[in-house]
């Protein structure tokens, strides 16, 4: 249909509240109890059954609307009409706005943040459906964010040992089986040490087939002063540089591990540092012959810096038994330079008190920061391969079986045979020392190792070491073998069990 005119408004009437008329010419203008300004030419005003005329009979602005005189209380304002596609719907009032009234563009335009939040900026989060405040820092503190790629603790599950699965008599200091643990002993009774393969308990339901076990063979109820007990685990001070030590940034750390003893009662790991500094954590050890996972916080330590080189930064001790050279003091928490009263001072239990004393552990794991139980970042499982290798910075070993071909080209000279290079797989992390073991004679059934060479082989007992490097080392024999000079071989450890050979080089710290 024609129109005269502008275009009108299209849209859906409103109709404003009721307004009850008194001796003014001014009233507010609502729509649900919330103030609107309409546009005074969308509004359809009826005034004592009579239609008003806009911008004559009244005027409005902003949210309110004025007649052009007073009304009485007896005057009538019969309806006020409002028509538009916009609305100004006001200022809603509390609680009328709920999550179904806002659609999901609504942040759409607004400027991106442009730094870092501060601890106390607001986030919004859904919790099941429900919006709920909460402040960045705790956002922050929830995220894991390790500033290492590789676990500090190497072979913490345990499933490496190159040395022996078992070793037996044990009564002085030294590695046994599982690689990087070296078990610290001093007139505490006699041990076996195993690599203990796990089946059951909850370390095996949480991922770990291996652990590090002694078994006490003969007891010493009684342990002197000066007697001491604990494996120990030492880390290279250039693999500590992101624990910020000695600085104002210096960083708290956590250790977890599983483990498990037929002994209940109070332990003691204690933590030093190259500086002779130290800190301690006390855990208890509930159930007997039962998988317990213990988690421990070691203070930041804004003293002593630890070196940037490949010499012991760090060294975690867990206590076992000890004397009272080791007991008599108080166990910190807090660092303090080192008292040797102080290192074993929270632990009321002797393991060497009887022989039917055992202790073992699983999943040893270093996180820098400060956590509990519930946000203990995972234990990161390498590669048996990746672990190998780390392993291997610092121990190798070649041969250890009969008739195993060791990898070695041999050349004669008149009264000798060199063989070598023997390389390492990886480069180690100093000069190692080499250690060989032979047999007892050169004869095939005594021998340690055997060259073969145009088609016959030279039985001997044991090899000499010449020269050594991070990287390889050099051996040679001089006596039990005889060839031409120049001739080449191959080298083999003999085939007597009871006369293994063996090439190690400990590059340990």
């Amino acid at each position: 249909m024609a129109y005269i005119g502008n275009s009108p408004e299209k849209g859906n009437f409103r109709k404003a509240d009721s307004i009850t008329c008194s001796a003014t010419a001014t009233y507010n203008l609502l729509v649900g109890g919330v103030a609107v300004n309409p546009n005074q030419n969308q509004c359809i005003v009826s005034l004592n059954g009579v239609i008003q005329s806009s911008g004559n009979s009244y005027t409005i602005a902003s949210s309110q609307i004025t007649f052009s005189q007073a009304l009485t209380s007896s005057d009538v304002i019969d309806f006020i009409l409002i028509l538009g596609d916009t609305l100004n719907a006001g200022i809603p009032s509390d609680s009328s706005v709920d999550a179904s009234k806002i659609t999901a563009n609504v942040i759409t335009g607004q400027s991106a943040l442009g730094a870092t939040p501060a601890d106390t900026d607001e986030l919004l989060i859904s919790d099941a459906g429900t919006l709920k405040r909460v402040d960045y820092s705790y956002l922050k503190s929830s995220v894991v964010n390790r500033p290492n790629v590789n676990p500090l603790i190497i072979n913490g599950n345990m499933d490496v040992a190159q040395r022996s699965t078992s070793a037996t008599g044990v009564t002085s200091n030294g590695y046994q089986t599982c690689d990087r643990l070296k078990l610290q002993v001093s007139d505490a009774g006699t041990w076996t040490v195993i690599q203990e393969a796990l089946t059951s308990g909850a370390a095996y339901t949480d991922g770990f087939s291996t652990a590090f076990r002694i078994d006490c063979t003969t007891a010493d109820a009684s342990v002197a002063a000066a007697s001491y007990l604990y494996p120990k685990y030492m880390i290279e001070g250039q693999d500590l540089q992101l624990l910020k030590k000695g600085t104002a940034n210096a960083e708290p750390i956590t250790i977890s591990f599983w483990v498990k003893s037929n002994l209940t009662g109070n332990y003691q790991l204690t933590i030093r540092d190259q500086n002779t500094r130290m800190c301690t954590g006390v855990y208890a050890i509930s159930i007997a012959d039962t998988w317990e996972k213990k988690t421990i916080n070691i203070a930041a330590d804004t003293s002593g810096v630890i070196a940037n080189t490949n010499s012991e930064g760090l060294a975690l001790e867990f206590w076992l038994a000890a004397g009272s050279n080791y007991t008599g003091g108080t166990a910190p928490t807090a660092w303090e330079a080192k008292v040797d009263t102080d290192r074993a001072a929270g632990l009321n239990v002797q393991m060497s008190s009887s022989t039917s004393n055992d202790w073992a552990i699983t999943g040893v794991h270093l996180e820098v920061g400060e956590f509990d139980a519930d946000t203990l970042p995972s234990f990161e499982h390498e590669s048996f391969g990746d672990n190998l290798l780390r392993c291997q910075r610092y121990y190798n070993i070649f041969g250890n079986a009969t008739g195993k071909v060791m990898g070695m080209a041999a050349f004669y000279t008149a009264s000798a045979a060199f063989v070598g290079p023997l390389t390492y797989p990886v480069e180690m992390r100093s000069n190692p020392t080499i250690t060989i073991t032979g047999g007892s004679g050169d004869a095939e059934a005594t021998a340690g190792y055997a060259l073969n060479h145009s088609s016959q082989n030279d039985w001997f007992q044991t090899f000499s070491s010449s020269m050594t490097s991070t990287k390889e080392c050099q051996v040679y024999v001089s006596s039990g073998v005889s060839a031409t000079d120049g001739d080449a071989g191959r080298c083999k450890t003999g085939d007597s069990s009871a006369n293994v050979g063996k090439i190690e080089a400990s590059a340990e710290l």
